[in-house]
């Protein structure tokens, strides 16, 4: 479990638990919180935690021995992939945030696991580099975003059969907290604002990519690698209400929709059950307290950051990573407090503007051209917040 810590992986762990004897926790790995990496530790007992840092795993590690635990406490990346890629291992839940998470993703990529992919970013930034890693390793790939979820269980169960049966996959989003509140306000939104998402529990920066629709951006790239279609074969539309959680229209005109609560537990035991259906311990839908389902295309004065995903899949193929890294940096500003929400969308196209494009062919190139984004982005934030 990658990211054990975060609300994906809190919610993998209550699935898991529903299920007693159908799951063993081998490892479970984080990134600063103690704390509540221990809680875990003491009620799933795994062979493995892995800390971000040494001073937080040292911090760990003497928690651990105070409580007579039988874990083993590592640190760093190159730990998290031995984890991800261990014999021992059947499944990976990736939700590790950013392009951090793409060195375990490839590694339990490679090793044929079963990975359960909530890390949206290591699509984002390896495009067909994964793919290919994932076809390579004997890899089976579950998407465990709720929209990509929807769509993989509309799609038939063939892969082959896709690319001549799909016409079109409509991604839906919620619109966030702003979906109606006038562009020229955007300048004062607060992180607590930008956080308070009407229909999901989420960690704060997806919470802020939803706020801006950069997470549906990302999504739209990731839909492009996940089921093969070309990018204008991608529309999203917003829907409030968050029932509908995407859909596939095909080639005979027919569509097909997942609906269910506005709850990560279900497309996380999709991920973990599949092909079979797990009690996932999320409400059930009621239609008779259903008003109304809405859809509205997105509004481009107020979103301006989604066109970037189809314009950074026409790109140089490094594009998307290079578009991932100035907006985790951007975000990341914003939480601080250091640039102006509305802002958020210049450092990414100033960034794009500047960073030369490219044609990663290996990891270290990958790695290289986010360490030269993120440099350039921080440079427009600073320029765009003096």
């Amino acid at each position: 479990m990658l990211g054990s810590t975060g609300s994906i992986g809190v919610n993998t762990l209550d699935v898991i638990a529903r299920h007693p004897g159908r799951f063993e926790v081998f490892a479970l790995a984080a990134a600063t919180r103690v704390d509540e990496l221990l809680a875990q530790c003491e009620r799933f007992r795994p062979r493995f935690a892995v800390m971000a840092s040494p001073p937080h795993a040292a911090a760990l590690a003497d928690k651990i021995r105070r409580n007579s635990l039988p874990t083993h406490v590592l640190s760093g990346p190159d730990a998290m992939e031995t984890i991800a890629s261990h014999e021992d291992v059947d499944a990976v839940m990736a939700a590790i945030v950013g392009a951090a998470g793409l060195g375990p993703c490839l590694a339990a990529a490679r090793a044929g696991k079963r990975l359960l992919l909530a890390n949206k970013e290591a699509l984002v930034v390896g495009g067909e580099f994964f793919m290919t890693a994932v076809r390579r390793g004997g890899a089976t790939l579950l998407p465990i975003d709720s929209e990509h979820s929807a769509i993989f269980q509309a799609l038939p169960e063939d892969p082959a059969s896709w690319s001549r049966r799909i016409d079109k996959i409509i991604l839906t989003a919620s619109g966030g907290p702003f979906r109606t509140r006038a562009p020229g306000t955007l300048a004062t939104v607060t992180p607590e604002e930008a956080c308070a998402h009407p229909n999901w529990v989420m960690g704060r920066k997806i919470s802020v990519d939803s706020a801006t629709m950069m997470n549906k951006a990302l999504e739209v790239i990731e839909a492009r690698h996940l089921f093969g279609v070309a990018p204008a074969q991608i529309e999203v539309v917003i829907h409030p209400q968050s029932v509908v959680h995407s859909m596939v229209q095909f080639c005979d005109a027919s569509v097909m929709a997942q609906l269910g609560t506005p709850d990560m537990r279900v497309p996380i035991a999709v991920g973990l059950g599949w092909p079979e259906r797990l009690e996932s311990g999320a409400g059930r839908l009621d239609f008779r307290q259903l008003a109304a389902l809405t859809f509205e295309p997105p509004d481009a004065a107020r979103f301006p950051g989604l066109q970037l995903a189809w314009e950074a899949l026409e790109a140089a193929p490094g594009t998307p990573a290079v578009l991932n890294a100035a907006n985790e940096v951007a975000v990341e500003a914003f939480l601080a407090r250091r640039l102006a929400f509305d802002r958020i969308h210049a450092v990414n196209l100033a960034t794009l503007e500047a960073v030369p494009t490219s044609s990663p062919a290996s990891l270290a190139d990958l790695l290289a051209l986010d360490a030269q984004a993120r440099a350039t982005a921080a440079e427009a934030v600073a320029r765009l917040a003096a």
